[in-house]
């Protein structure tokens, strides 16, 4: 069964980076979407970036310009990477790593939407102080 396992969270202060990883195995399928998302305390659930098995990407437009979004894939194991940098206050939430096998590519609505039929991970918590 697909498993995704998040690291890396923790705690920074304002202007600092971290990168979570996320080790999603147990699947077959050759094409994805796969991303991160957030929630903070309170707040609805915020799709923060996004990358298919090509590799195309997108990013929340709170995020764009600081994280970066990338995969190191191996055959049926793909480890996915969210490298944040000049962090902010509002970026502290839970960060969840999904996976979504319904699309060939990621539809432009999928960060907005999340996935239709979607695997979650348990999160990891990033707490930015300022």
């Amino acid at each position: 069964h697909v498993q995704l396992v998040e690291s890396g969270g923790g705690s920074v202060q304002a202007g600092g980076s971290l990168r979570l990883s996320c080790a999603a195995s147990g699947y077959t399928y050759s094409r994805y979407c796969m991303g991160w998302f957030r929630q903070a305390p309170g707040k609805e659930r915020e799709g923060v970036a996004s990358i298919d098995s090509d590799g195309t990407t997108n990013y929340a437009d709170s995020v764009t310009g600081r994280f970066t979004i990338s995969q190191d894939q191996d055959n049926a194991k793909n480890t996915l990477y969210l490298q944040m940098n000049s962090l902010k206050p509002e970026d502290t939430a839970m960060y969840y790593c999904a996976a979504d096998f319904s699309w060939l590519v990621c539809p432009g609505f999928w960060l907005a939407r999340g996935p239709i039929t979607g695997y979650w991970g348990q999160g990891t918590q990033v707490t930015v102080s300022s």
